[in-house]
This record gives structure tokens, C-alpha cells and sequence, in this order.
């Protein structure tokens, strides 16, 4: 049996349904007990990044075989435990690259116009000409260069904008950024000469509160922040000082450190945008994730090497 614990569906799901016993239930992640039973006869889990697929959560599924991630992080997913037991984890990953870069964009323009500020305000009868900021032309940092931040950046190439990027994983020589007039260096000369900082970043032990008032206090005044990594990525409590007093000009956040969050004083600044984690996830970006979830989880449950396999059975590959 296919199992899918969250939200996640779709045409290649239903053409998949055909062929084997599928059960989805988009609440399961949050019904721990019921969702330990449901695995005990399952052979594939299919989730997106609410299902904490923890050891003690693999140890109450003897048959599983495959674990389907439906997006890019994998932070929610203890890998290594999967390893030791077998368990095939795929993902689709850089499939949603460009909603993501598209969405980082999108805040990007809607903060330094204020686009929602002034929409909202015109239907309610105002006509506030009150001007905003281009763009085009500034230093733009990048914290971490993976598939985002590089999808990022292809599609700002008419804005005749500076790139920056820190990434400890990524070097000068790296394929994905060649042409791509991307300068790697330091997170330090990063935050001080960029206008516009975005990140992308997973959590790890490392980047949990990478941004925190020490390193904002080296950016920029009126620095642009926009998150569509790891909410965890950013002290909240710091950011919200340094949105009050304007050393943060704007923020975009896609990704909260709890989430869904409690409404707090984030939610009370007009200088925010916030959307509920939704920068990879596009009717084009879901079509094909669920297309290269589908085609690995049969793969695997035919005894074939995945194709978009990650941990140790990426070795294994083709």
C-alpha cells in the first residue's frame, strides 16, 4: 500500500492509484498513532514537509521500501535512519526551482513598490503617489547558492543587478553558476554591500539564527530581506527590532520557524509580506514533482534503482 500523510495529489498520483493500493490523508502527519498504523503495511510513504519521518516513525513500518519527499527540503526526514533500514528516500528536487525564484522575485518588487499597501489602499479610494524603489541596478547577496538562488538569478539577469552568494558548499568552479556572474565570498562583505538579501538556506545546527541582530547590524541601512529557505534561518525577535526601526527597510517571508505560526507582531507590520510557504509550489512545479515521485516510487517497488534517489542509495542511481 502507497501511503500519503499529507497534501499532496494530482493526476500522476491518480494514474498511479490505478495500478496499486493507494490511502491518502492529508491530516495523517498530524495523527502520530494513526499514522504508525497505517505503516505498518505500507510500502511507500508519500509526504511533503509536515511528516516528521523520524526512526521511532520508520520502526512501525517493517515493509516500507521508498520514502517520496513532494518538494525540495529534507530536513524532516531522518535520512540516515532510512539508510540503515533500506528505506529508498527520493525527492524532486530542483523541480520547483523556478517557482521559487519566481516568488523571490515577486516579494522582492511587491516590498520596494509596496504593491499591497498601494493596491489596497486605491480600492479603498486613496490615490497615494507615494514613491517606491527600483531594483534595478543593486547589489543583490544570496545566502546559499543551490537550485533557488540560482533560478533566482537567471531570472533577474535584465536587471542589471550585482550578485553575491555565500555558500560553504558551493565553489568558483561549480558548473550550475558558470556565466552566471555570481562572486562568492564571505557571509560578512555579503551583508554589508547588499541592498537586497535573500535565503536560501535549509536548517542545519549551522544556519539556525544565522540572521540575528549581530549580522543585520552589518548590513546595509534599509536592507530588503526576503526568506524562502528555512524560517529558522532567522532570529524573529531581531528581525522585528530592525523592522521597527527601520535598519530593515522590508521582508518577505515565506517560511516561518513554526509553522503554521501563532499571529504575532510580524503579522502587525505593514512593512512585511507574508505568505504560507507556498514559494515552490505552482500547478507547473506540483505536475512535475508528483510526475518524478510516481515514476521512483514504481521503480522501487519493482526492485529498480531509483533515478532521483538521495542519501546512500544515490550511489546506486542512474
Amino acid at each position: 500500500m502507497i501511503l500519503i500523510s499529507e497534501d499532496v495529489w494530482g493526476p500522476a498520483f491518480a494514474e498511479l492509484a490505478t495500478k496499486h493500493p493507494v490511502k491518502q490523508d492529508p491530516d495523517l502527519w498530524n495523527k502520530v498513532d494513526d499514522l504508525k498504523k497505517e505503516l505498518a503495511t505500507a510500502t511507500a510513504l508519500v509526504v511533503r514537509n509536515r511528516t516528521q519521518v523520524t526512526a521511532e516513525l520508520l520502526d512501525a513500518a517493517p515493509l516500507l521500501k521508498v520514502i517520496a519527499r513532494a518538494g525540495v527540503g529534507l530536513d524532516n526526514i531522518d535520512i540516515k535512519a532510512a539508510d540503515s533500514r533500506g528505506i529508498v528516500v527520493v525527492a524532486g528536487l530542483g523541480a520547483n526551482a523556478t517557482s521559487v525564484g519566481e516568488l523571490t522575485v515577486g516579494l522582492a518588487l511587491s516590498l520596494m513598490r509596496n504593491i499591497p499597501d498601494s493596491a489596497a489602499q486605491t480600492r479603498a479610494g486613496s490615490w497615494n503617489r507615494t514613491p517606491g524603489l527600483e531594483l534595478t541596478g543593486r547589489t543583490w547577496g544570496l545566502l546559499g547558492c543551490g537550485a533557488t538562488a540560482i533560478a533566482t538569478v537567471r531570472l533577474l539577469q535584465g536587471f542589471n543587478i550585482s550578485f553575491l552568494a555565500y555558500d560553504p558548499f558551493v565553489k568558483e568552479d561549480d558548473p550550475r553558476i558558470a556565466g552566471l556572474d555570481i562572486t562568492l565570498g564571505s557571509i560578512d562583505d555579503l551583508v554589508k554591500s547588499s541592498g537586497i538579501i535573500s535565503i536560501h538556506m535549509p536548517s542545519t545546527p549551522d544556519t539556525n539564527g544565522l540572521v540575528n541582530s549581530q549580522l543585520i547590524a552589518k548590513m546595509k541601512d534599509g536592507v530588503f530581506i526576503i526568506n524562502v529557505g528555512r524560517g529558522e534561518v532567522i532570529n524573529e525577535a531581531d528581525l522585528i527590532v530592525a523592522l521597527k526601526s527601520g535598519k530593515v527597510a522590508g521582508a518577505g517571508l515565506d517560511v516561518r520557524a513554526a509553522e503554521p505560526p501563532t499571529t504575532g507582531e510580524l503579522e502587525t507590520l505593514s512593512n512585511v509580506l507574508l505568505t504560507p510557504h507556498i514559494a515552490g509550489i505552482t500547478k507547473e512545479s506540483q505536475a512535475k514533482i508528483n510526475s518524478i515521485l510516481t515514476s521512483n516510487i514504481e521503480l522501487v517497488l519493482a526492485s529498480t534503482p531509483a533515478i532521483n534517489a538521495v542519501g546512500a542509495h544515490k550511489e546506486s542511481t542512474r
